[in-house]
């Protein structure tokens, strides 16, 4: 059964400045001995096998190896409080990868799953500033990062990425993320943000 999910796209992990493991398509190490990470969804629109996946916010939460090529990620899945028995049930089909979509080209690289969980997702955007929290233990403030002359987004574009193939560069200010046992924390760390859309 074709499925479709598609809305807006927030990321912040434990690299200093640009995470290499994004623009390089996987193939150069984070800049730490780890990569964690966490990629959040918001979904206005959408269904999957026949549920209506509007109002659904969720986050991969992701701790790899330095150079995530190499697999072996363990992987857990935030889901807001006001989701839906039907709604996670579809959400875990299309985490499986068994339905398609881009879990489908990563899930050989997981692991560990740790599940899903429901918590409290906030997400609050204003001009080129975003700011996230899950829970009582996991909280950044981030923005787009962007050209002084035009006062544009700054991009990269072209490579593989689950959101897509353009990002907008995100500066998080400050971090203090702990969720599903995977932490980190700092200043000046990556972030990215985009408009995401999933279809099989």
């Amino acid at each position: 059964m074709a499925w479709h999910i598609k809305g807006e796209y927030y990321e912040n992990c434990s690299c200093t400045n640009t995470c290499p493991c994004t623009w390089s398509s996987m193939s150069v190490p984070a800049t730490n001995d780890y990569c964690r990470a966490n990629l959040a969804f918001q979904v206005p629109e959408g269904e999957v096998n026949g549920v209506d996946m509007s109002g659904v916010t969720f986050v991969i939460i992701v701790d790899s190896p330095a150079l995530m090529s190499e697999g072996n990620w363990t992987v857990g899945v935030v889901v807001n409080e006001s989701c839906s028995d039907d709604q996670m049930n579809a959400l875990g089909a299309v985490m499986s990868g068994d339905i398609g979509g881009p879990a489908a080209m990563l899930k050989d690289m997981i692991g560990e799953m740790l599940g899903m969980e429901r918590q409290q997702v906030t997400i609050h955007e204003e001009g080129n500033d975003f700011h996230i929290k899950i829970g009582e233990n996991f909280e950044y403030n981030a923005s787009i990062v962007t050209n002084p002359m035009t006062e544009q987004p700054v991009k990269i574009v072209g490579m593989m990425h689950p959101a897509g193939e353009e990002l907008s560069v995100a500066n998080v200010h400050k971090a203090n993320n702990s969720v599903m046992g995977v932490s980190f924390a700092g200043e000046n760390l990556s972030g990215y943000r985009t408009q995401f859309s999933w279809a099989a």
